[in-house]
């Protein structure tokens, strides 16, 4: 009773920017503000889906991770545009800087949505919807963009409510009016409902939120497990998740970044290009959040879309892109059998260390050489921040692979 007391005495908002990556693009070319739009990877690279689309776009049929081939069917005068995530990125840590006003309590739950504690606020900014609603007029002010926002006394609830009325709405849910509100809504609707586990819930006659929170307990275990429980929780509101403070920072576990590539590889040498490639970025990043790895993955999806992965431990932690390109291309070409063609490569830093955590070398690793290779790749790094990432290139990269790439964190 404590913890669901506590949970009412909160005011916890969520903000979820609408139609971000195409409200974005109609932003930097207002002529685009009128017309059905969508932001779409490259067809001639084999990642020709939709990946954002504005609601004039939406209202005509077209959805997120379609082939524009079938977006194009549906709204024939769709324009599509290619994305710029390095600009996303930028417009998201503006809109950051506006909730910051508001409260200390930010943490980001993806590039276009997070979650503000603005319980201390109040006295300054009025009542949750108060506030909701003096952001959500600041960026589209300051910025162009719309969001939605959600008003609750928990993150389940502020999350359900910022999808309840889109877009440039706000919508609030109370301890008083939550059951009213809430429980008749699908149980697909709750976020950790996935569409197996719904599909699974309705075998039972739960097809509803209501039905979540009216559900025996045990069931829920048998059903789902540990999850299962939760979601009864979460169903009654009672969730006691805290919104991080300003400058709570969670480490990485991983860090990767993957290509699909515009033709099938069909060898190891081409292969070793991509790897070469996408392990550069790895190690910048690992220098940005002072990480050093110790160990590698390298994940394969061939031409029938058939994923496998391979791993290997490094003999010391590293943060040298060579040293990781090294790893991976060994555990590649040892482990893998060549059976079709590979469409995707994702290598992925793992078992990340403090990179000022001292680690005992290892007595048959080449340690003096690791260190080498660290120093000068370092020096490569600063290079290309400051004069472009193509300033400086390994040599069989001089002709570029020209594949589109995705983070994997």
């Amino acid at each position: 009773m404590k913890t669901e007391q506590m949970n009412f005495d909160r005011i916890i908002l969520h903000c979820d920017l609408n139609n971000f990556f195409a409200s974005v693009e109609c932003v930097l070319n207002p002529e685009l503000k009128d017309k059905c739009i969508a932001v779409c990877g490259s067809e001639a690279d084999r990642r020709g889906i939709v990946l954002a689309k504005n609601e004039k776009a939406k209202a005509c049929g077209v959805v997120t991770a379609e082939p524009i081939w079938k977006a194009r069917q549906k709204c024939p005068s769709l324009v599509t545009v290619p994305p710029h995530h390095s600009l996303y990125h930028e417009y998201s840590k503006k809109v950051q800087e506006i909730y910051y006003r508001f409260t200390d309590q930010v943490e980001p739950f993806s590039i276009d949505e997070c979650y503000l504690d603005v319980t201390g606020s109040t006295a300054l900014f009025g009542n949750g919807e108060q506030i909701a609603y003096s952001i959500k007029e600041t960026v589209k002010e300051e910025l162009g963009l719309t969001i939605s926002a959600g008003v609750s006394f928990c993150k389940i609830f502020a999350k359900l409510g910022s999808d309840m009325k889109k877009p440039d709405a706000v919508t609030c849910i109370t301890k008083e009016n939550f059951r009213e509100k809430v429980w008749g809504l699908s149980a697909g609707e709750l976020m950790g409902v996935g569409r197996a586990s719904f599909e699974k819930l309705k075998d039972y006659g739960i097809c509803t939120i209501g039905d979540l929170a009216a559900a025996d307990e045990n069931l829920m275990q048998r059903l789902l497990g540990v999850n299962g429980v939760q979601l009864k929780q979460y169903a009654n509101g009672i969730d006691d998740r805290e919104v991080a403070k300003y400058g709570d920072y969670e480490a990485p576990k991983s860090i990767g970044h993957g290509m699909t590539t515009p033709a099938d590889l069909t060898d190891n040498d081409s292969v070793w290009k991509v790897i070469l490639s996408l392990s550069a970025e790895i190690g910048s990043r690992l220098w940005d959040e002072c990480l050093s790895a110790s160990g590698v993955c390298i994940s394969i999806k061939d031409n029938m879309m058939k994923t496998v992965s391979y791993r290997q431990k490094l003999a010391n932690p590293t943060q040298s892109p060579t040293v990781i390109a090294n790893a991976a291309r060994e555990v590649f070409c040892q482990k893998h059998k060549w059976q079709h063609g590979i469409r995707t490569v994702t290598v992925t830093a793992v078992d990340l260390v403090d990179s000022d955590c001292f680690c005992m070398p290892d007595m048959f690793g080449d340690y003096i050489k690791d260190e080498k290779h660290e120093k000068i790749d370092s020096v490569v790094d600063a290079l290309r921040r400051k004069y472009g990432n193509d300033s400086v290139k390994n040599a069989v990269l001089i002709e570029d692979v020209g594949h589109e790439k995705h983070d994997e964190a």
